[in-house]
């Protein structure tokens, strides 16, 4: 059945099995570059989290005292979730941006696509992409949070299997959907500023006599793209931590009731720039990530056409 797309563009009727193709994590580039990222970057992410519950001593202080007191591993807690977020979150939004832009492009004649369309295409493909992946970034989160917390308050996961399983045992199915509001809102407004601006930087570029698919065409859309990226999810990224660490007091209460009230009593206590605590690390942690990814993106096709794949 055909639907349509940004109000204009229509949808054929293979999408379904090309937005499948872009959920299967073994065989899709996708997954394969997102893993290779985490790997780099979980250590500055474990720290992004750690600055946002309150450590102090910026981050090279929260990252010198976790290594002095829990070991270097301490870093790379929560690994194992990270790479199924990416497995799942990563894989679904790059497969279905990747085939939503290409509708666009078809939609407008092979030509141009407006920056509104690309706009678009990233905020759907965050959406469902968070969908997919917010039990497992529920649980990154939390086993990150843990040692921050009180010996008695700890959850103690064993690993992502056994976080999965807690949380459906203690919680409900719903549970692992903690926190899904404000993390598919931070995922949309990311990848609104990740995938939207490569595409764009990298027209730009051409214009200004950087060769369509060349390093520097691809290294400088995507090092911009991290940038933007950063700039528009770390709001979204505060509030989601904040929800997904909680929990509730001696009389049984929450200190939240949900995103916006959140958002609203961080506002009142600590204004605007609240929401932008870490930002430095936040932008270390993002903008490597999102330029290593898409770099890989790039890159990934021509490894496997030389392998003869």
């Amino acid at each position: 059945m055909d639907g349509s797309l940004l109000g204009s563009v229509s949808v054929p009727l293979g999408v379904s099995r090309r937005l499948f193709c872009s959920l299967t994590p073994p065989s899709c580039p996708p997954f394969d570059t997102s893993r290779m990222s985490t790997a780099v970057i979980q250590p500055i992410d474990m720290v992004k989290v750690r600055l946002q519950l309150g450590d102090a001593g910026g981050p090279f202080g929260v990252a010198s005292n976790m290594i002095k007191t829990q070991g270097f591993g301490s870093l790379y807690k929560g690994l194992s979730a990270g790479l199924l977020r990416q497995a799942t979150y990563t894989t679904a939004r790059l497969g279905i941006y990747n085939n939503l832009s290409q509708m666009a492009v078809e939609h407008n004649g092979g030509g141009v696509v407006p920056l509104w369309q690309k706009a678009a295409c990233g905020l759907a493909a965050g959406g469902l992409g968070a969908l997919v992946g917010t039990p497992a970034d529920l649980c990154l989160l939390r086993m990150q949070a843990d040692s921050s917390l009180p010996a008695d308050q700890r959850r103690n996961y064993k690993g992502v299997g056994d976080a999965l399983i807690r949380i459906v045992r203690e919680e409900g199915i719903g549970g692992l959907f903690t926190g899904a509001t404000p993390t598919v809102v931070r995922a949309m407004a990311l990848n609104m500023g990740m995938l939207a601006t490569n595409d764009q930087a990298k027209e730009m570029l051409v214009h200004v006599g950087l060769e369509k698919g060349s390093q520097g065409n691809v290294l400088g859309g995507a090092m911009l793209a991290g940038f933007a990226a950063s700039a528009c999810s770390l709001p979204f990224d505060y509030v989601k931590t904040q929800l997904q660490k909680m929990r509730p007091d001696a009389n049984g209460k929450m200190p939240y009731t949900g995103a916006i009230d959140c958002a609203i009593k961080t506002l009142a206590e600590g204004g605007p720039f609240k929401f932008y605590t870490g930002f430095p690390t936040y932008l270390v942690r993002i903008a490597p990530h999102a330029t290593l990814t898409l770099v890989f993106v790039a890159a990934l096709p021509k490894w496997q056409a030389n392998m003869g794949l």
